[in-house]
């Protein structure tokens, strides 16, 4: 099948378009027909070496965690999916090697959920990875509940445009942190933003006086200085950045991959209460120039490449 892969760790020259090895189905798993898959940040820190110390390392890897795409192939013990239904998934195993930028992939039952009938098979294939990010920080560290304040730091991003939905959904007052050219796009998320920078504490503290009741850093270093200062007494921290939040008093959150918190998230899509946003779209090819455009981290939603469906036929590799 055709993919994108690398066989060393560096910049996105490294990734290679061109025949890589067909995914091998096991009894827990389907095989997926991949029609789009999102580029996230941890995608190029795994491409640069940066997980090497956590993760195993199989060359050549597959880059890429998140997916939509058609089953074609359940394993053998499956019963959650059959052939043609449509999935997203957060396909992430404990080693880098079998990603999601290539014409198939074989993913484990436990990293999928049924896409979300609504919406594109692109604006789905941004939704797990980011999506869990927040739904998780937010609902299971967190515990946001109706009526706190929350902040939200890069709430135009692919992670905090999802949470500043959810943080809404749960019934928070959310603030953001946003380029003043996204501040619309925050407020049509259901957020109050606020602009990076000098002076940001105070900006916030105008906005909430008496501290914020959770703040979720996806920054780290001096954002999370701020976000810890800014806590309300009895308030909560999360980061998904700095492990250094321990010695704040916080949680460190690294997303997993869990089938019924993708589900929930498939039915807040379907219920119009999250929506992903999709800000460039590439063809499988050109996932180089994918990897560039989210490693300069303007990027308002989510980039994701597409497979050409037409071009390809139903059958299994």
């Amino acid at each position: 099948m055709k993919g994108i892969s690398y066989s060393r760790y560096g910049g996105p020259e490294v990734l290679e378009y061109g025949e890589v090895r067909d995914p091998k189905v096991g009894p827990d798993s389907v095989l997926v027909k991949v029609r789009a898959a999102a580029v996230n940040p941890v995608d190029w820190k795994c491409r640069e070496g940066h997980l090497d110390g956590v993760l195993d390392t199989v060359f050549p890897v597959i880059p890429g965690w998140d997916v939509s795409g058609v089953v074609v192939q359940p394993g053998v013990a499956v019963t959650e999916f059959t052939v043609g239904d449509e999935v997203v998934g957060y396909v992430r195993e404990d080693f880098l090697s079998r990603g999601t930028f290539a014409e198939y992939v074989a993913a484990p039952v436990r990293t999928l959920a049924r896409k979300p009938r609504n919406v594109s098979f692109e604006e789905a294939a941004g939704l797990p990875l980011a999506g869990l990010t927040a739904y998780q920080s937010l609902v299971k560290v967190l515990e946001v509940k109706r009526g706190e304040t929350v902040l939200v730091h890069a709430a135009a991003g692919g992670v905090g445009s999802i949470a500043v939905q959810i943080a809404a959904h749960l019934g928070a007052r959310v603030i953001g942190t946003a380029s003043e050219h996204n501040h619309d796009f925050v407020r049509g998320l259901g957020g109050e933003p606020v602009v990076y920078g000098g002076g940001l504490a105070e900006r916030v503290r105008g906005l909430a006086p008496e501290g914020v009741d959770a703040a979720f850093d996806t920054i780290g270093g001096d954002t999370l200085r701020i976000s810890a200062n800014l806590l309300a007494p009895e308030g909560r921290l999360v980061s998904i950045a700095d492990p250094e939040v321990l010695s704040y008093g916080g949680r460190y959150h690294f997303v997993r991959p869990d089938a019924a918190d993708l589900r929930k998230l498939s039915e807040l899509v379907e219920q119009g209460a999250v929506s992903v946003h999709v800000s460039e779209t590439l063809p499988l090819e050109r996932a180089a120039d994918a990897h560039r455009m989210n490693q300069e981290g303007r990027t308002r939603g989510k980039i994701v490449v597409t497979v050409d469906w037409e071009e390809e036929t139903d059958a299994e590799p």
